[in-house]
């Protein structure tokens, strides 16, 4: 059955990149953190609060307080309360949390591209648009 082939297929993908992102990454960044950071730089004020991050990381705000915990503490980001409303708490990039993420996303670069490299120009461009219908849908 096709499905079960996707899923196959899918998995080892996935565990792939995971597995090699873990270890390239290691022990400065996790792919959480890298995550945070990739948000944090594109989004429109190069901050956020962190309940921005629920949709991203698919988690729980208690754990998303302590991943940015850890993250301030290895000096990634710093928070800083908004100056009218005190409540507020925003999240902001450092410069070694921008040099980290530049390195995360070179790492994930590279090893897609190693992966791609096995296709035609044309086939993924097509793998991409599939990937993206299946996605969307």
């Amino acid at each position: 059955m096709i499905t079960q082939e996707f899923a196959k297929l899918w998995w080892k993908l996935s565990k792939d990149l995971r597995t090699h992102m873990e270890a390239e990454l290691a022990p400065t960044l996790t792919e959480g953190q890298l995550t945070v950071l990739e948000r944090l730089l594109a989004s429109e004020r190069d901050r956020m609060k962190p309940s921005d991050f629920i949709e991203y990381l698919a988690t729980t705000p208690a754990a998303i307080t302590t991943l940015l915990d850890r993250m301030e503490k290895s000096g990634l980001i710093a928070r800083e309360r908004d100056e009218k409303d005190r409540r507020i708490v925003w999240v902001l990039v450092t410069e070694k949390g921008r040099f980290e993420c530049e390195r995360g996303v070179q790492i994930r670069e590279r090893f897609l591209q190693q992966y791609l490299s096995r296709i035609s120009s044309h086939n993924q461009q097509l793998l991409v648009y599939l990937l993206g219908k299946v996605a969307n849908a």
